[in-house]
């Protein structure tokens, strides 16, 4: 159902296996220098970021991990949107079951995601499914 939304997909029979449609990572930043943000948006600046660091297990291995330790990231998706509806999107169970959590958003393009690392931190491997859209409207 939210395929025909959703563009740029890495596996789908793997990324519509549960309910909704599941998004991947394809980067994750970390926030390095401050944005504005004003009353008219005449001075909105974005923030500076910069990739966080990744790396294979193993030599032999085709996918980096990223290794995030507490704090916040922003998280960009190898996926994007149609524009042909606004849709949720909200972090998965096996991320929330891990002390991390991203903002359940509304939006009709995937802009780069706040993600928040509590505790001990987390391993991301590259492509993993990290959200999932949950509903659609045109």
């Amino acid at each position: 159902m939210y395929e025909q939304y959703v563009t740029d997909v890495v596996h789908e029979p793997t990324q519509t296996e549960g309910e909704g449609f599941d998004l991947t990572v394809a980067e994750v930043y970390e926030v390095v220098d401050p944005g504005r943000v004003d009353f008219g948006g005449g001075e909105l600046e974005p923030a500076g970021t910069a990739p966080h660091d990744s790396a294979k297990r193993d030599p032999d291995d085709d996918y980096e991990w990223w290794h995030l330790g507490e704090g916040q990231y922003l998280l960009e998706y190898n996926e994007s949107l149609t524009g042909d509806a606004a849709v949720t999107v909200q972090p998965r169970t096996e991320l929330l079951e891990r002390g991390v959590s991203h903002p359940t958003l509304r939006v009709d393009e995937l802009p780069s995601v706040p993600l928040s690392v509590g505790g001990a931190g987390i391993k991301i491997k590259e492509n993993a499914r990290v959200s999932t859209i949950v509903d659609a409207e045109e």
